[in-house]
């Protein structure tokens, strides 16, 4: 019995260091890269996004094309965006991004499918989002994944997005996207 509970424990132990150093890199190591990235002048007007899905393997799971309709409404962006998947689905997603009063480069956001608030930080080329994604399977059951997700401007038309999936603090894949604007 006392073998079993020091077992169990040594587990949790481990799953607990696995997670804490699984950390996500800090955004102000990004602080000087360029081209600076200012949100309200690139996410304007229509983008299109490449991007795929992948398994803690890395194996492909899906494909997407999204195509955003952004704008801004003084300091609050709207970011519609419309995926077509490559098995015929379509989803729609709709952001609402805000700055943080008082908190330069600090940006919240929020989708009907996000859990709470999206935390947002800029920093030079980079924008690094935490948020908690509420992930409807075919079957009906829902699951909440974290997403540490990673935007870098590589110039004035091309970003390149990378978001680590992770459940109970377990990676559990990638979303990757390349945008485009015209």
């Amino acid at each position: 019995m006392l073998k079993r509970i020091l077992t169990r424990l040594v587990v949790a132990a481990g799953a607990l260091a696995l997670a804490a150093g699984c950390s996500s890199v800090d955004p102000q190591v990004y602080a000087k890269e360029k081209p600076a990235l200012d949100l309200q002048r690139y996410f304007d007007g229509t983008l299109t996004g490449h991007g795929l899905v992948t398994d803690r393997a890395g194996q492909v799971q899906r494909r997407f094309v999204v195509t955003i309709n952004a704008s801004w409404q003084g300091d609050v962006g709207t970011l519609d965006e419309d995926f077509v998947w490559s098995d015929g689905e379509k989803e729609k997603r709709i952001w609402t991004l805000r700055p943080v009063a008082g908190e330069p480069g600090r940006w919240r956001g929020t989708a009907a499918d996000v859990k709470g608030e999206a935390a947002g930080v800029v920093a030079g080329n980079a924008l690094n989002w935490s948020y908690t994604f509420m992930l409807k399977t075919r079957e009906g059951k829902r699951y909440d994944i974290d997403f540490d997700d990673w935007m870098f401007l590589i110039d004035e038309k091309v970003m390149l997005n990378r978001a680590v999936m992770t459940f109970w603090g377990f990676r559990i894949g990638e979303v990757l996207i390349s945008f485009s604007r015209p």
